[in-house]
This record gives structure tokens, sequence and C-alpha cells, in this order.
């Protein structure tokens, strides 16, 4: 058991590291630093960035257009230490499920994540080699959301798997070792006789999941083609966007260009870019209000709560993040709480889906002719 609860602790650990290495990739993009070592694992040909005078000079020779500057290349290789260390925890965690599967680990989700990680090692390197190209800096603030969010969903049935364990010491049932069974994420009952969630509220859940996650890689293409200050007004732009909307901007192929620091896109394109994320916030707040409102009744009001909570962060923010152009702490902060939306939309999803909707009992019909919740 206590390997159990050590294999569980890891886990933990890794969500955390996982959560901390998106936040410093957020750090090291707002800052400039995606190039900050222009080679890739090392910076400036050495483990560590050049800092003395005759590793400065020895940097400057072999990378005579990329000169050295220090503070951006800390930024970026603290980024690749940390990330280093989480993909060696999650080789760690895919080597104990493996060797686990007596015990009823699941195999699936770690070995998943292990698959995540090495491509997202490969992207880190890809961002550095094609300079900074959008749709590779896209896929990598993608990769590292996915990272987390398989993390979250492992963290969840690991935690199922021990709790019964611990209940029931040496026994393992059929459903604790089902990673696909999820549905008593939560301690929740249905009456006999009682229907379960509707078609209609699965289907808005789908609908706003997928708006989010749609939303998160509108913000990343925002970001990697430097189109977060081109509208300083709320609540759409101060410029004329209708006319000017240029869908090319969307190509997921870039033009050619020595670099993609600063972006190469015009004026324009950069003005629909930013356009079309403000719109898929108005649409992801619609969808996200209308499901906190459709889940009050059968999952309870704290997730209906907890949704609607996190997405008034969001916003407050993202409307920051305009008025007040971009500060560093507060873009940081935009981007740490979409992934908290991701995963607080992932979790409301396996409940609709899986989880049993809150028992209604009647009492005192009679009486008052009011039924409460159970």
């Amino acid at each position: 058991m206590e390997t159990e609860k050590r294999y569980l602790g890891l886990i933990y650990g890794a969500l955390l590291l996982a959560v901390v290495v998106v936040g410093l990739g957020a750090f090291t993009r707002l800052t400039e630093a995606g190039l900050g070592c222009p080679d890739w694992p090392g910076c400036y040909g050495f483990l560590t960035v050049p800092v003395s005078p005759e590793k400065v000079e020895q940097a400057t020779q072999a990378f005579p257009n990329a000169p050295v500057e220090v503070h951006k290349a800390w930024n970026e290789m603290i980024h690749r230490y940390v990330a280093g260390t989480l993909g060696l925890v999650i080789a760690a965690i895919a080597l104990f499920a493996w060797r686990g599967k007596r015990n009823g680990r699941g195999r699936v989700l770690p070995t998943a994540l292990l698959g995540v990680v090495i491509f997202q090692a490969a992207l880190g390197m890809w961002t550095v080699t094609m300079n900074l190209m959008p749709i590779v800096v896209m896929a990598h603030l993608l990769g590292g959301f996915t990272t987390v969010t398989l993390l979250f969903l492992l963290a969840v049935l690991e935690r199922r798997r021990v709790n019964n364990l611990t209940r029931e010491p040496g026994a393992i049932s059929p459903e604790s070792s089902n990673n696909a069974n999820i549905a008593t994420m939560d301690s929740v009952d249905l009456e006999p006789g009682k229907p379960s969630l509707s078609g209609k509220l699965k289907m808005l859940t789908v609908t706003a999941l997928v708006a989010v996650i749609m939303q998160i890689a509108l913000g990343g293409w925002t970001s990697a083609n430097y189109a977060a200050v081109v509208c300083t007004q709320l609540p759409i732009c101060e410029v004329d966007w209708v006319s000017g909307y240029d869908s090319a901007a969307f190509d997921p192929i870039s033009p050619t260009s020595e670099t993609y620091q600063y972006g190469v896109l015009g004026f324009e394109q950069r003005v629909t870019i930013h356009a079309t994320h403000r719109i898929g916030a108005i649409v992801v707040t619609l969808l996200v209000l209308l499901l906190a409102m459709g889940i009050r009744r059968p999952l309870g009001n704290t997730s209906a709560l907890l949704l609607v909570g996190v997405l008034l962060l969001q916003i407050s923010l993202g409307i920051t993040n305009v008025v007040a152009l971009l500060p560093l702490s507060v873009a940081v902060a935009h981007n740490l709480c979409g992934l908290l939306l991701l995963l607080v939309m992932v979790r409301t999803t396996v409940l609709v889906f899986f989880a049993q909707p809150l028992a209604v009992s009647q009492t005192s019909l009679g009486k008052s002719g009011r039924l409460s919740h159970g």
C-alpha cells in the first residue's frame, strides 16, 4: 500500500511540476526569451548559460548573429531544465505503471503521457531551430496543456484506485483497475427510477469543451504572431476589423522568413487574429455560463460555481491585459488561468458523462409540494 501511495505522490508531483513548466513557458515567451539560446538542448554550445568573458567570446564566435543576452538565456535554460526534469518524472511514472499491472495500475495514460512529453521535447527543439515559427510555438503550448490535462486525469483515476485499496485491503475491484470507468469520480448517487443526465446537456458540455480548447489555441496563435497588443480598446477593436478581416492570417504555413521573432504578418492580419480571439472569448463565455446553469441541479452548486468563478477570473485577466497593455504578471496568469479553465471543463465533462446526478428526493410533497436535493 505504501508503494501505491508513493506512486500517487509521484503523479501529484508531476502534475504540479507540469503546471510550473507551463507557467515558465509563458514567462519565457512573453519576455522574448524563446531564442535566448540559439541552439538546443544546450546554450551557445554549453550546458549552462555562458557568463564568463571567455565563454561569452566563444559563444559570440560560434553564433555571430545571436549576441548573448544573459537574462534571456537564463529564462530559456531554466525552462528547459524544469521541463527536462518533468520528462524524467513522467518516464518514471510510465515505468512504475508497467511494472505494477498486478496492482491494478493503468498503463494507457502513463504511456500516452510519455509519448506526449517526448513529442513536446521535439517541439521545444523545433521552436528554436525553426526560429519561433508560429505553428510550432502554438503546438508547443497545446502540448503543455495536454500534458497537464493527462496528468490531472491520471491523478483522479489513481486516487480512486488507491482509495478502493484502502477500503478493501488486498482486493482489487474490476472497476478500480479500469481507467475508462470514472463514474464515481465524485460521491454522487442516483435514486432508483431517476433519469440520467440528458443528451442535450452532454452535447452542450462537449460543445463548451471544444470551444475552450479552440480558444486556447487561438490564444496561442495570437501570442505566436505577436498580435496581443494590436487592439487596445473594448469590446473588439478600435480599428475597422470587419472590412479588413483576412482569413489568410490563420494559414498554418507562415510566410518564409529567417526568423519569426516579433512576427511576420501585416497589421490587418494581426488585427484579424486578435479580433477573432475576442469573439471566441464571447462565445466561450456564453457557452460556459449556459453549461453552469445546466449542471447546477444535477451536479450541485459547487460544480457550477467553480466553473463560473474560473471563467470570470479569466475574463478579468483578459480585460486587464487589454487596458494595461499586457503586463507580464497578468499575461502569465492569463495563460495559467486558461489552463485551469480547461481542467475544470475536463472535470465537468467527466462528471456529466460518467457520474450519476445528485438525487432529488421528494420531501413533504403533500405539505409543501416542493422537491429538495438529497
